[in-house]
């Protein structure tokens, strides 16, 4: 019995929770970690951010959408109460899984905890593709203690740079195709809401320099959870449509640009309990 089904069974599940379902993360799982790792001192920037925003000592902390633990293992490997949890069983698998570490496969929108269990709870890029991220934060700010932060990141690049106007020419192309990958405004959104409920601060935890090519772009993009589920016909001409416009637009596929990227947090702290 793996690490992850041990710590499942020893849970004691919220009323709420039901079955979870196949996540479009399980198709990209095994080469998750080869095209979106980060760089060397990254990840432990971002869990020294966390930790020196949080006013509790010791905090209990939920990574939901832990993944493969790339930001996560730092937590574990630092000795932290650390609990991760994500939908896609595949993503966990491939979690490191070494002594203590805490995994739990489980839907984000009906979590298997009991009201106020953690003192932070991160959402790092998971906003993608989600369609129920209300009940997303109403579950996440209920095992929230009151004193707690809800954490949001993502990576940030350049609005003119490689990856933008690939991924911008990409989105017109499938659109185009008929065959829309279904792209959401779920973090605009979710946001928004949190900004309308709760003080927030924002936090660059890390900055480092890219380099980006078109080629790296398509080769990291051709595994991506939305576009991995569409048909493959609609993948291999969508990719290679976008290699043309790119050769054209840049001069080559392996033309290089050197980026800024830049890793930031967003911390919200509630000042009512829920529901008042």
């Amino acid at each position: 019995m793996s690490t992850i089904e041990r710590f499942w069974l020893a849970c004691a599940p919220h009323p709420g929770s039901n079955v979870v379902q196949d996540s479009a993360f399980d198709l990209t799982a095994p080469t998750f970690e080869r095209h979106r790792a980060l760089p060397d001192g990254v990840a432990a920037a971002i869990r020294a951010a966390i930790l020196g925003a949080i006013e509790t000592p010791s905090p209990r902390l939920l990574d939901l959408g832990a993944g493969t633990g790339r930001i996560g293992r730092t937590f574990v490997a630092a000795g932290d109460d650390y609990v991760g949890l994500d939908l896609s069983l595949a993503m966990l698998r491939e979690f490191p899984h070494t002594a203590g570490v805490r995994l739990i496969q489980a839907d984000g929108a009906a979590l298997p905890f009991a009201d106020a269990s953690f003192d932070a709870v991160m959402l790092i890029q998971v906003f993608g593709a989600m369609r129920r991220w209300r009940d997303v934060l109403a579950e996440a700010r209920r095992v929230l203690r009151p004193k707690g932060a809800l954490v949001v990141g993502r990576t940030i690049v350049p609005a003119d740079g490689i990856d933008a106007q690939m991924k911008q020419r990409l989105d017109a192309i499938v659109d185009e195709s008929g065959a829309s990958a279904e792209r959401l405004n779920a973090r605009e959104n979710a946001l928004r809401s949190l900004k309308h409920s709760a003080r927030a601060t924002r936090i660059e935890a890390a900055a480092w320099i890219a380099a980006r090519t078109p080629r790296t772009f398509i080769d990291r993009h051709r595994t991506g959870a939305r576009f991995a589920a569409l048909p493959a016909r609609i993948k291999d001409e969508a990719l290679s449509r976008l290699a043309a416009w790119a050769t054209a637009t840049f001069g080559s596929l392996d033309a290089a640009s050197s980026e800024r990227h830049a890793f930031e947090l967003q911390m919200f702290r509630f000042d009512q309990e829920v529901g008042s």
